[in-house]
């Protein structure tokens, strides 16, 4: 799939990738001698690492104890490929997920869009593949919400109310919804509306389906599972704004496990069988099927023009 540069879209913004590549620079703990924008794994043996027990996380976006039981199968999956222990490790925020991984506490994550590159500084995240449909499509779309009768029936009805956010290290959740409403509909959060914060999109989802925030700005692929779950019901919902296509969750390493045992964890994601898969059976709802290969330096350049427009710091003191 094509990703279109969502600020020069949508916004009238001239960005390029180039320019947030410049932006963009690791903690000073990791090196990058080939310029693909990730940490490197270290040369000296002595600094690798080879666990007994891999800790994986998932992004924090649903209930954890859901997700430890639709990724149990293919964890146990990883555990024949690369004969480790494999323990499913919940995180309760994004903040929460990069310490980990920087703390050496964490191996192999899939880290939310938007959380993505302060992975990737901060804590050495090594991203290299996401979820795809069978036809090797992928992606999300950020979604602006209100339920029915909520006054709101754009985005410019937004003034004066609440608008729900997730967390701030959210792109769908937090960093592009603020960038559109401020460059195309003058909206300031704190100014012209008031902003609060979730901590997740389930919650915010929720949220509006309950009546307790008029607006909130989501992804759709959770919304979609959600619906498919019953979790809230589409007459609940409203969607008052749509943007173009964005990456999806980036599953990764820690930059300094074994280059042999980050070979084997990669056997494993591209080797999994999805047919007859709990991750089938979820993820499917949102339209994957499969693990692809992706690049930080290519897949993620739009996210990182969104983060140059609005301000983000990649300072990881």
């Amino acid at each position: 799939m094509t990703l279109k540069p969502l600020l020069a879209a949508a916004f009238g913004i001239a960005l390029f990738a180039s320019n947030a590549q410049a932006e963009f620079k690791l903690d000073s703990r990791f090196t990058d001698s080939d310029g693909d924008l990730i940490a490197d794994i270290p040369s000296d043996p002595a600094q690798q690492v080879d666990p007994d027990t891999l800790i994986f996380a998932y992004t924090p976006v649903e209930d954890p104890a859901v997700y430890a039981d639709v990724w149990s199968e293919f964890l146990a999956h990883m555990e024949g490929v690369t004969g480790k222990k494999v323990q499913f490790f919940p995180v309760q925020s994004n903040a929460a997920q990069i310490e980990a991984m920087r703390a050496g506490r964490l191996h192999i994550a899939g880290f939310n869009t938007g959380s993505n590159p302060l992975a990737v500084a901060c804590a050495g995240f090594r991203p290299f593949t996401m979820m795809a449909s069978a036809d090797g499509s992928f992606g999300y779309e950020m979604e602006i919400i209100t339920y029915p009768g909520s006054g709101i029936e754009k985005p410019e009805d937004i003034k004066g109310k609440q608008l729900a956010f997730t967390s701030e290290t959210s792109n769908s959740g937090f960093k592009a919804p603020s960038a559109l409403l401020k460059s195309v509909y003058g909206l300031e959060a704190g100014t012209d509306f008031e902003p609060v914060f979730s901590g997740k999109h389930d919650n915010s989802i929720l949220g509006v389906a309950n009546k307790d925030y008029p607006a909130a700005a989501i992804a759709n692929s959770v919304m979609a599972r959600m619906l498919e779950r019953e979790v809230v019901k589409p007459e609940q919902i409203v969607t008052i704004y749509k943007s173009d296509t964005f990456p999806t969750t980036g599953y990764g390493i820690a930059h300094n496990l074994k280059p042999e045992l980050q070979d084997k964890i990669k056997e494993a994601f591209f080797g999994f069988k999805w047919a007859g898969s709990k991750l089938e059976a979820e993820f499917s709802k949102s339209g994957e099927a499969q693990f692809i290969p992706i690049t930080f330096k290519d897949n993620w350049a739009v996210i990182r023009q969104i983060d140059e427009a609005t301000g983000v710091s990649y300072d990881c003191q």
